[in-house]
């Protein structure tokens, strides 16, 4: 219901807002105010702790912890400045969000070669209009032991390739308050962490796995720091 009726009630104006790709800002305002009243709704309070401040004028690559479906919510809330995600094509099968989804979202087959080659020239297409993207580089939602999954190249390379800065945020209660695990969680506080941006500056694609391995660091030691 928190996620069908606010697109119900908006759905004229959303329609309206995804017709051309040049009104996606418009869209993404929207997509926030979605985001809170999921949040709010489902009795979750945020707070969100920010070590740097993106410029509206630029493009980021924003990378986070991937734990729980409210993941999308809390970056939302979390990023003013208008991103796309890179997600998997599975969520355009949710009803009335899949259809903004595959609309407004970089859709991956992750089985699929092709398809991961088509995010690239996609991502472009979006970075040069002056927008940022979000991926969230484990590539899917971790088993429930695991607190960091081991993390892909592709956000860091995008990143190097278009030489926009990496901003790295650490989710430290969205497993805990809302998992995959059914009759699991419950309303409570959501802490979430903006870091100091990796520059990609002058790097090369052979620097994409020491980004790479620096960008999981931040996070990890931020989880661990929130454990305490």
């Amino acid at each position: 219901m928190l996620v069908g009726l606010p697109i119900l009630i908006m759905f004229p104006i959303l329609l309206i807002s995804i017709l051309k790709e040049s009104w996606y800002p418009f869209f993404f305002r929207l997509a926030r105010i979605w985001a809170k009243i999921i949040l709010f709704g489902m009795g979750f309070r945020y707070r969100i702790e920010r070590e740097q401040i993106p410029e509206k004028t630029k493009s980021y690559m924003f990378i986070a912890n991937h734990a729980s479906m409210t993941d999308i919510m809390l970056m939302l809330v979390s990023v003013k400045n208008p991103f796309v995600f890179v997600g998997k094509k599975e969520l355009a099968k949710i009803p009335l969000f899949g259809f903004f989804y595959k609309r407004t979202c970089i859709l991956v087959d992750r089985s699929s070669a092709k398809s991961r080659q088509a995010v690239f020239l996609r991502a472009q297409r979006r970075l040069q209009s002056g927008l940022s993207i979000c991926i969230f580089p484990e590539g899917g939602v971790p088993e429930e032991h695991i607190d960091l999954d081991q993390f892909k190249d592709g956000a860091f390379r995008l990143a190097i390739n278009h030489q926009i800065p990496i901003v790295p945020l650490t989710f430290a209660d969205n497993k805990k308050r809302f998992s995959y695990t059914f009759f699991s969680g419950g309303p409570g506080k959501m802490r979430a962490k903006i870091h100091k941006f990796l520059s990609t500056k002058n790097l090369t694609v052979d620097d994409t796995r020491p980004l790479n391995d620096m960008a999981r660091h931040v996070i990890l030691k931020q989880l661990e720091a929130f454990k305490k």
